[in-house]
């Protein structure tokens, strides 16, 4: 698969006609079946022997996989990055078990696991090479291989190309089969934006608070809300929909009207984490942020036990997909991204200044010098009442303070008290700059 090292992403829900949708559907069964066979080549390897073949042209090389009766039924390009794909499950496999043999990880990792459900994968074209695309009066021509000429008397299929998108700037073009439709996605390079800014003017986010998407603080004394109740809303009306549409039916039961309210209910939360995402960005710029710090536990959030109805709002939330596009924009903008453990930075007081153990490191007889009274609030040892999000957010700057070489000076019990809050849908904002608006 193509590496991009500034990558935007563009996603169209396809519309093809009864004769495309069929070679889609063929090409992401075929592809669905050649990934869980180079799966079971793997994880046999991986059970037997202890060799974890994690190598990007391993399986393209082992001919009892590349050789199959399925992976000829598919054009060699795709056939290919379909491979390469298990060889990626795997290397990230191998990353996590070393980080859990390092005791740096909590969890054992598991090996990959086989395809479920449809069964479909995606099918991915370089923008390369022989079987590279071709643009056609404004629609790309995809070829199908000799083998699927031979078979099925069919050379080629059509798909509409964006006008927005410059042909020689793609990487690579990738069909997506999702929620019972499919999606062409682009993936382009973008040049780096250059900016003046400051590495020692920090952020810092607490994501997925309980009404907040994001409490953001800054060390020049800025503080503000990225509001999440719309998402939340959204959640639960999708969950109803689906809870009342299954009602009475089989546990497996799913339907077109189904796939139809989730590509909706997806639409929605990968733009509110874009608008999301470039909130916090265009704040960075606004005054010259170079460094921004994001608070994040491996599975604290899907862990987290605050009731049977706001665990159905919190976890659901798409908080990993927030701090990758994060990510993604300070690669962009040439802005110092840092992710931080942020273990008790809600129960520890950023006023009475209380100290910060790691994750499982707590001392004997720790205790912050102030609590939470209510869902919001935080009171501090001196009665001083804070919102508990932007309390949290300043405890996470602080732990990474000393060694970033911040200075906190700026920031107060006023920062800490009022912020603005922000609504992602309620007043529509200019877009921060010309790179990818889809994740």
């Amino acid at each position: 698969m193509a590496k991009v090292k500034n990558a935007g992403v563009q996603q169209i829900l396809l519309h093809p006609d009864k004769e495309t949708k069929a070679i889609l559907e063929y090409l992401c069964q075929q592809s669905g079946k050649l990934y869980n066979n180079g799966l079971y080549f793997a994880r046999q390897m991986l059970f037997k022997t202890g060799k974890i073949l994690y190598g990007k042209f391993d399986l393209i090389y082992e001919p009892s996989v590349s050789k199959s009766m399925v992976a000829q039924s598919i054009p060699s390009t795709p056939m290919q990055q379909t491979l390469m794909s298990v060889a990626e499950a795997f290397k990230s496999f191998k990353g996590l078990r070393d980080l859990y043999f390092k005791g740096e990880l909590h969890f054992k990792p598991r090996p990959p696991n086989y395809l479920k459900g449809s069964k479909l994968f995606k099918v991915t074209y370089p923008n390369s090479g022989g079987q590279k695309p071709v643009l056609i009066d404004g629609s790309l021509k995809f070829s199908l291989g000799l083998t699927v000429r031979r078979w099925f008397g069919v050379s080629e299929f059509y798909l509409p190309m964006p006008s927005n998108i410059e042909l020689s700037t793609v990487k690579e073009f990738t069909i997506l089969p999702k929620n019972g439709g499919f999606y062409l996605e682009m993936s382009y390079e973008i040049k780096k934006q250059k900016h003046d800014l400051d590495i020692r003017r920090a952020l810092s986010i607490d994501l997925g608070t309980a009404d907040n998407l994001a409490a953001c603080v800054d060390n020049l004394g800025n503080s503000f809300l990225i509001d999440a109740r719309a998402m939340k809303a959204m959640n639960q009306l999708w969950n109803k929909k689906v809870s009342t549409r299954k009602e009475g039916k089989s546990e497996g039961y799913w339907d077109k009207w189904l796939d139809r309210v989730t590509r909706s209910s997806h639409h929605q939360m990968r733009d509110g984490i874009n608008k999301a995402a470039k909130i916090v960005i265009r704040h960075c710029l606004k005054y010259q942020i170079g460094t921004l710090v994001v608070g994040w536990n491996e599975g604290f959030k899907d862990s987290a036990n605050l009731g049977r109805i706001e665990n159905q709002k919190f976890v659901q939330m798409p908080l990993g997909k927030l701090k990758e596009r994060l990510k993604q924009l300070c690669s962009l903008h040439d802005i110092r991204f840092v992710e931080t453990e942020e273990a008790y930075t809600s129960q520890a007081s950023f006023l009475d200044g209380d100290s910060l153990p790691k994750y499982g490191e707590k001392p004997d007889g720790w205790k912050a010098s102030g609590k939470r009274i209510y869902r919001g609030l935080y009171r501090s040892s001196n009665g001083s009442i804070v919102n508990a999000d932007l309390n949290a957010s300043a405890n996470i700057l602080r732990k990474v303070a000393r060694n970033l070489g911040l200075d906190l000076g700026l920031l107060g019990r006023r920062c800490l008290t009022t912020a603005a809050r922000v609504r992602l849908w309620l007043n529509p904002m200019p877009s921060l700059s010309a790179e990818s608006q889809s994740l």
